[in-house]
């Protein structure tokens, strides 16, 4: 039976890496690649290796993008002088649909999270840092999900951020904790921006 060819099996654990795709969404969705015409499965097959060969990383905000730098990035009409930090490049995407926020981003490509070996190195906040001293930077949003790991980054960006002087804001209410900002809607995320808050370190002792 086809369920057991190795290749078959090979595209469906292929498959199940994807986000949100469990082995049966693989299994249907091999099964419809395998009967689809072959244009179709090869047209597919090459947007990705093309995709793939072209997008690259924005030298400045660690975005995904085909310029370098992003179009945020080099636009003079955004406002450079904030910059919106997120996990995740779908979280940019989601804060321009809402058509709220005007500023730069930064994207750490991931959150604190010691117990699958994601430290401070293993993200962008090296970049995050440089682009900090240079001077022009005066407000740092913090918006990483609202997930243990994404509250536990946003503490320790605080930490690093908040001696240099620049205030420090975490988007408030409206996103629910456990979501992610590619989750929200436009209303809700627009809500989260304009009510941000200074971020507040506990006191020691």
């Amino acid at each position: 039976m086809l369920t057991e060819s190795p290749a078959m099996q090979a595209l469906i654990e292929a498959l199940q890496k994807l986000p949100g795709i469990g082995k049966r969404s693989a299994h249907r969705l091999a099964l419809h690649l395998l009967g689809a015409p072959e244009d179709e499965a090869n047209a597919l097959s090459e947007s990705i290796r093309v995709a793939r060969a072209r997008v690259t990383t924005c030298c400045v905000c660690c975005n995904l993008t085909e310029a370098n730098p992003c179009s945020v990035c080099s636009d003079p009409r955004r406002d450079h002088a904030i910059v919106c930090v997120i996990e995740r490049p779908a979280g940019a995407i989601a804060i321009e649909k809402s058509g709220a926020y005007r500023g730069m981003y930064h994207v750490l490509h991931g959150a604190l999270s010691p117990l699958d070996g994601v430290g401070p190195s293993q993200l962008r906040i090296d970049s995050l840092m440089k682009r900090l001293e240079v001077g022009e930077i005066k407000e740092v949003i913090v918006a990483t999900n609202a997930t243990t790991e994404g509250e536990a980054t946003a503490l320790y960006l605080s930490g690093k951020i908040a001696p240099l002087g620049i205030a420090v804001t975490r988007i408030a209410q409206g996103v629910p904790m456990g979501g992610g900002l590619e989750f929200s809607d436009d209303i809700t995320l627009t809500h989260a921006l304009q009510g941000r808050m200074h971020f507040r370190m506990k006191d020691e002792g």
